[in-house]
């Protein structure tokens, strides 16, 4: 319970705001890019989950799905190492691009780690990739002259303050996603507030995260039925009620936390935007955006 208390105002720009006095230089910009906004659902031109905060020059990335070092590419971010990763839980679809941002911006010129910060098991995936790729990396350790260069710093992480340098603070917090061990993120910039759910049911340590942030980036599914494609014993009601938010849900989750703006992302496109609007408008009245890949906002 501390460390959600000690979240709670980590996220709070009001407090944070307020803590701040006298004269101090211009701060650096904060952009977000909705690199990836897709699901398990493989569609040719949307992306796995990936979010990039970028800060000044530093770039923080929240989950890498699929394609996330081409996304970084057509973005103009980095593709030779992100300043941090944070991993919201270990489902593939959220990690499917780890191998691709470790070993691509290894090969486009890291020679030095980058932390990774994910719940427990972050640390076994990484050893797994080493092994996995130990031909590649004993090649290419030779070619290039440099003994570890494709290495990352690992950090399982529990609820509190994950990361905190030169301005900006990220907290990590429990969310509910059947029974994984899965994170939403709060970060704190010299300039905003933002949290992403990650993956979960409707949440009420979500909401009191969210509660009057800048952005609330969240994930969604269609309020009415779906099938699961390929899956038809699989009671896809129940699923998703123990693991993720509909449309109806997030309109009401919303205007309760009443961000400044909501970001709708992790969508599979099984309904059309105009529907997922209407449901999320049969509560919140906010301003919000349905993302597609490379938004900026």
């Amino acid at each position: 319970m501390r460390s959600v208390i000690f979240a709670l105002i980590a996220c709070s720009p009001v407090l944070r705001a307020g803590a701040q006095s006298g004269v101090i230089p211009a701060p650096d910009t904060t952009v977000i890019v909705t690199l990836g906004t897709g699901t398990p659902r493989p569609l040719p031109d949307v992306m796995g989950p990936a979010t990039a905060v970028v800060v000044g020059q530093r770039v923080f990335l929240f989950d890498a799905g699929e394609g996330v070092e081409r996304r970084l590419a057509a973005a103009h971010l980095p593709i030779n190492g992100v300043t941090a990763l944070f991993v919201t839980h270990l489902h593939s679809d959220h990690v499917l691009g780890l191998a691709d941002l470790v070993f691509t911006s290894w090969n486009s010129g890291r020679d030095q780690p980058f932390p990774v910060f994910g719940p427990p098991g972050t640390k076994a995936m990484l050893d797994h990739l080493y092994e996995a790729f130990a031909v590649d990396i004993k090649e290419r350790e030779f070619d290039y002259g440099v003994a570890g260069g494709y290495r990352v710093t690992a950090h399982e992480i529990s609820p509190g303050a994950a990361y905190d340098s030169a301005g900006v603070r990220v907290t990590a917090f429990p969310v509910e996603h059947g029974r994984l061990t899965a994170y939403g993120y709060c970060i704190d910039t010299p300039t905003r507030s933002i949290v992403i759910s990650g993956d979960t049911r409707p949440s009420e340590t979500l909401v009191r995260m969210a509660t009057g942030v800048d952005v609330l980036i969240h994930e969604i599914q269609p309020s009415g039925p779906v099938q699961l494609a390929g899956r038809p014993r699989v009671d896809w009601a129940k699923y998703i009620a123990g693991h993720h938010t509909t449309a109806i849900e997030l309109g009401e989750l919303a205007a309760r936390a009443k961000p400044k703006l909501l970001i709708v992302s992790h969508n599979g496109r099984r309904a059309p935007a105009a529907q997922l609007l209407a449901d999320i408008r049969r509560a919140f009245s906010g301003n919000v955006v349905i993302a597609e890949d490379l938004q900026r906002f």
